[in-house]
């Protein structure tokens, strides 16, 4: 999964493809260095970021993802927490829902993606850091929210896909662990998509910026693998996906 902000903020390409020709230029770069998926989003959710309203969001996906699907035929992705930016999304071409908030910030959001008969992947948040909490069992708890929310709305069980969530309301260790068990919540039946993409975790780890961060994304998502996980969102394509063909060639042999 290709990740496409069209932003001004997002914390590594904040504003490099919030013109609809660098949005669709990008989007064909990833596709031809073998993305699978693209996933467009309209507001940042880096650390203190500046959340912005339905009518702003939709005004920055909608021309993107319609450019993006006359340039490629694969399927889009609408990054967002809204019902009404999901709906907008999905008539313009969009194909799945990855909502950040697992379906439980906005509560329309479930059926709007049931009625379009989309894919959701739902991710693990949390509002507050808690250094005691047993992160696993907290994804666990949350995911299945997330999940039941899924079910009853119509979005059928093949359709789902759980995220941990790195990153978000999470302390370093946590994060760490989470990545490393990701293969609990593959236990729950559900195809895993990991996003550690450049982030901060990386970072405090190489002490490098986030486009320094490539190399450390891809060992993240080649343990990814190993643990659990089928779909990996990343900013870096072709370095991710050698590494995971590599990875899956000797683990499958």
């Amino acid at each position: 999964m290709g990740i496409l902000n069209v932003t001004p903020d997002s914390f590594s390409d904040g504003g490099r493809f919030a013109a609809v020709e660098g949005a669709v230029a990008h989007a064909v770069r990833m596709a031809g260095d073998g993305a699978d998926i693209v996933d467009i989003g309209g507001e940042s959710t880096r650390p203190g970021y500046q959340p912005v309203d339905a009518e702003e969001e939709i005004r920055r996906v909608v021309p993107a993802i319609r450019a993006v699907r006359e340039a490629l035929d694969l399927p889009i992705s609408i990054d967002t927490m809204k019902a009404s930016v999901a709906a907008a999304a999905l008539e313009a071409g969009a194909d799945v829902v990855n909502d950040v908030w697992g379906l439980q910030r906005d509560p329309d959001i479930a059926r709007v993606a049931a009625e379009h008969g989309a894919p959701v992947v739902v991710m693990h948040h949390r509002t507050e850091v808690d250094p005691a909490l047993d992160i696993v069992e907290d994804m666990k708890e949350f995911l299945g929210r997330s999940i039941d929310i899924a079910l009853k709305a119509g979005v059928p069980d093949h359709a789902i896909a759980l995220d941990p969530g790195v990153g978000f309301g999470k302390t370093t260790a946590q994060n760490l662990i989470a990545i490393q068990q990701v293969g609990a919540l593959a236990g729950m039946g559900f195809a895993v998509l990991l996003g550690t993409s450049r982030k901060s975790l990386i970072g405090h780890i190489i002490q490098r910026t986030p486009e320094e961060r490539v190399h450390g994304t891809v060992a993240t998502s080649v343990l990814g693998w190993a643990a659990g996980a089928t779909l990996f969102r990343v900013h870096d394509i072709r370095e991710n996906r050698d590494a995971l063909l590599v990875a899956k060639a000797v683990l499958d042999a």
